[in-house]
């Protein structure tokens, strides 16, 4: 029996010269996000890849709009891009809690949050992010979540959410092919191990449909069933 890899078109693999034509090809990024990337790459260039791509960025407020998202939850805000993305996909009432644990980072997100007026639509909460998570009512009460922190505390992560999304609700997870290490069997970084643990743990989730997008680092959409 062929393997469905032989039966089923691949992904395309994306050159630099692909992935320039991508951008060019997706809705441009207005000033505010423009500037926001170009001071995160100068204040921080080792963590700069910690910020999403535009393309993420613009399928981000995308997503939050198909969805009709009014109330969204963000792990991992750094400097503020992904979150400013929600925000303007949610309507002007639609609410999202923002956990990070750096006062440093956030304070530039404050900012341009506050240059794109989303200001009000976001509650940021600094400490640890599992334990804001599970402080939160045992209710479904999120229309649409994004996982983007430590990966070693993604499956931890990952059981304080379901239950609190509403049935129909999206859970974006980013850097689900950890740059392509996930396939490398003597790659054993705990890191690395922590994504390979949570993508296999969303395969045996029934609570969920799922698909690993070969977006950026690798995003994983997943709707509870």
């Amino acid at each position: 029996m062929a393997s469905v890899a032989t039966v089923t078109r691949t992904t395309e693999t994306v050159s630099p010269e692909l992935q320039a034509y991508i951008t060019d090809h997706t809705d441009p990024v207005d000033p505010v996000l423009a500037e926001l990337a170009e001071e995160t790459a100068r204040l921080y260039p080792d963590q700069k890849g910690m910020q999403i791509g535009t393309e993420q960025g613009a399928l981000t407020t995308l997503l939050t709009r198909i969805q009709g998202a009014r109330d969204a939850v963000e792990i991992g805000t750094f400097t503020g891009y992904s979150a400013l993305c929600f925000a303007r996909g949610l309507p002007e009432d639609g609410r999202l809690l923002a956990l990070d644990t750096s006062e440093e980072w956030t304070s530039v997100a404050r900012r341009y949050w506050e240059r794109a007026g989303v200001a009000d639509r976001i509650d940021l909460r600094i400490g640890p992010a599992l334990e804001t998570l599970r402080a939160l009512p045992e209710q479904e009460q999120f229309d649409i979540a994004f996982l983007d922190a430590d990966k070693t505390g993604y499956l931890d992560y990952w059981e304080e959410l379901v239950p609190r999304m509403r049935p129909g609700g999206l859970l974006l997870a980013d850097n689900t092919l950890s740059h392509g290490r996930v396939v490398d069997s003597n790659n054993t970084e705990p890191h690395v191990q922590g994504i390979r643990d949570f993508n296999d743990r969303l395969m045996s989730d029934d609570r969920v449909t799922q698909v690993l997008l070969p977006i950026g680092d690798g995003l994983t959409l997943a709707r509870k069933n």
